[in-house]
């Protein structure tokens, strides 16, 4: 393997829209929501490990999920796990990682990947990434992998890019907020749009350079402890001034500002697992539609449910179509489908009602 590649996984986030199974002490990735024996971060640390080696893989997250990530991950070291003392998007701990990536091995390409997606074609990943990883090393470029849309999806920014060239990697010509649906068909329409998956793929080198001249201030503020990076001296700076950090994300920082971003087209399948309704899509069904996980159930007039619960819990439905039911402790969740997207703020209203406890 090479020794310049390095990954830094994202495991920060709190996934609210799969509560109740998601709360902010035990979120998403943490758990096999799929039924498959890992857990989604296990899994992805996995995927990434074909390519890289596993001493360069840093897990980045919240200095509350510590214990989680060494219980799930015990091959990895304390220097591989980078913890936020405070949440502030994703611009402000990738900058923080890669200056430390960097003062560990300045010729570094690294992926950026979060936690919580789902890729089935790991091998197809792998060639994607290596993509990346040799014209990275060869040239100042900031790289993400797109989707091919396969209809006009709302929930997903876009990324447009440049047709001239039939090459395999493309230059962006610009980044688009989550569209309207009409938006969204024009967008298929014209052909040169892909959904934006939020894996990025750049040199060490590159990606530090892009914040210095897009995000001074920032860059300034994390440069400051340069000297304290890798030491034992780091975690007091870092507590000292991650929350001066702005919370601002990683393509808003510095992808849409930049003219040296190129895009590949994934040659894999791909979710991103945010939701109950896109974890349905990824799971087998039975003959009604059912996607079921962990339970024993007994359906009649039941059709197109996502239906979850503890290990050989029976669940017995009758008509029902397309709801969420998940069971979990002291919660259980029976809900529309079509509604996914309020969750959180049902999640707001529960722990109003009845302690935060429960998310």
């Amino acid at each position: 393997m090479n020794n310049n590649y390095y990954a830094i996984l994202m495991a920060g986030g709190v996934g609210s829209r799969f509560w109740p199974v998601s709360t902010e002490a035990f979120p998403k990735q943490f758990h096999d929501m799929l039924g498959t024996g890992d857990t989604l971060i296990q899994k992805t640390f996995n995927r990434l490990a074909h390519l890289i080696p596993k001493e360069n893989i840093f897990i980045l997250t919240n200095e509350r999920y510590n214990d989680l990530v060494f219980e799930q991950l015990p091959e990895v070291t304390k220097r591989q796990v980078v913890l936020e003392p405070a949440m502030r998007n994703t611009a402000p701990c990738i900058l923080y990682a890669s200056l430390k990536i960097q003062k560990e091995n300045p010729n570094a390409v690294i992926i950026v990947a979060p936690s919580d997606h789902w890729i089935e074609d790991e091998t197809a990943f792998s060639k994607n990434v290596q993509q990346a990883f040799s014209f990275c090393a060869k040239s100042d470029a900031l790289m993400t992998l797109g989707i091919t849309p396969t209809f006009p999806n709302t929930g997903y920014g876009y990324v447009e890019f440049d047709n001239a060239s039939a090459e395999a990697i493309k230059s962006v010509n610009q980044f688009r907020e989550k569209p309207d649906y009409q938006t969204a068909k024009s967008f298929i329409a014209q052909g040169n749009f892909l959904w934006n998956a939020g894996i990025f793929m750049w040199s060490v080198k590159s990606v530090v350079e892009a914040f210095k001249n897009n995000q001074p201030t920032l860059y300034t503020l994390f440069e400051k402890g340069i000297d304290a990076y890798n030491t034992d001296f780091e975690d007091d700076f870092i507590r000292d001034n991650y929350g001066k950090a702005d919370n601002i994300s990683v393509d808003y920082a510095i992808m849409e500002k930049s003219k040296n971003v190129f895009v590949i087209a994934a040659e894999f399948d791909w979710n991103d697992l945010g939701t109950w309704g896109s974890l349905y899509d990824k799971l087998n069904k039975d003959e009604a539609g059912n996607a079921v996980v962990n339970s024993r159930t007994l359906t009649q007039d039941a059709s197109g449910n996502m239906i979850r619960t503890k290990n050989d819990k029976v669940v017995v439905v009758d008509g029902l179509q397309d709801y969420i039911i998940v069971d979990k402790d002291e919660v259980l969740l029976i809900y529309p489908k079509a509604k996914e997207q309020d969750i959180k703020k049902v999640l707001q209203k529960v722990k109003t009602n009845f302690g935060d406890h429960l998310g």
